[in-house]
């Protein structure tokens, strides 16, 4: 089935252009990071701090913010 652009609504067009620069951007440009490793330092860290985040520990709630 074929929708005419027409019969899109506003948000779904955006969403179907969002993608498509997205996907042209990433063809175009790539991932800087793609094939490089991580050092262990900051993978232990970054599991920390997502572990502390988990907990509780870290951040703050958003109805604080809020």
């Amino acid at each position: 089935m074929s929708v005419t652009v027409a019969q899109m609504s506003k948000d779904e067009l955006e969403d179907i252009i969002a993608t498509t620069v997205e996907q042209k951007l990433l063809e175009l440009l790539g991932d800087p990071d793609e094939g490089l490793e991580i050092r262990k330092s900051v993978r232990e860290r970054l599991l920390r701090q997502k572990k502390a985040v988990a907990a509780g520990e870290r951040g703050e709630p958003f109805e604080d913010i809020a």
